[in-house]
């Protein structure tokens, strides 16, 4: 037998007490517990996961269901109360992770709006990428320095700059930043310290 702590016994006092209360004044108890029963995330599959907003890398738990189908959709995103991090709360940005996944606004395909267009034509991922290579590699030829005023080899291009993430790891901003200087880019920033 467990032992009973004061705590616990005032618990249970409460809860009988409220509970003898409420049927005294003609509450159907067997039916509110039926209605109370039924979560939304009743039988969802609980996924773990990060909030991608910042570096803080507060803890997520995502919860799923099945669609007729056999797709997924997701039910409900909310802290996670195990996490040392952040301990089951979220930021204002954090608490609107569920908005990010299934906003109808949401964008899931490159969009292209040609110069003197007023329409967006939706691309493939292949024709997006080719499109930015080109525009960065046509930026850095024009943009090019190749020796400063005092004649000193610089090779640096000053038309392009980059902003990293602060979601980034540490892995990948130096990934990005060794990318971006081997192009020859100066004007490098940080999210995180803005």
């Amino acid at each position: 037998m467990p032992a009973v702590t004061r705590r616990s016994f005032l618990k249970a006092t409460a809860a009988g007490g409220g509970a003898a209360g409420l049927s005294a004044l003609g509450f159907d108890l067997a039916q509110a517990a039926q209605v109370t029963q039924h979560f939304k995330i009743s039988g969802a599959q609980e996924s773990h996961s990060v909030c991608p907003y910042c570096a803080v890398g507060c803890s997520l738990v995502a919860y799923t269901q099945q669609n007729s189908d056999g797709s997924r959709r997701i039910v409900q995103i909310e802290g996670n109360p195990d996490s040392p991090v952040n301990e089951g709360r979220l930021c204002p940005k954090g608490a609107t992770a569920m908005q990010l996944a299934t906003s109808a606004r949401r964008v899931d395909s490159p969009l292209y709006r040609a110069a003197g267009s007023d329409r967006w034509q939706q691309i493939s991922w292949s024709q997006m990428l080719d499109k930015l290579a080109q525009r960065i590699k046509d930026t850095r030829d024009a943009t090019f320095v190749a020796t400063d005023a005092g004649g000193n080899t610089v090779n640096r291009t000053e038309g392009m700059a980059f902003a990293g993430g602060a979601a980034f790891s540490s892995e990948e901003g130096y990934l990005a930043t060794k990318l971006m200087r081997g192009l020859g880019l100066v004007h490098l920033e940080q999210q995180a310290r803005v």
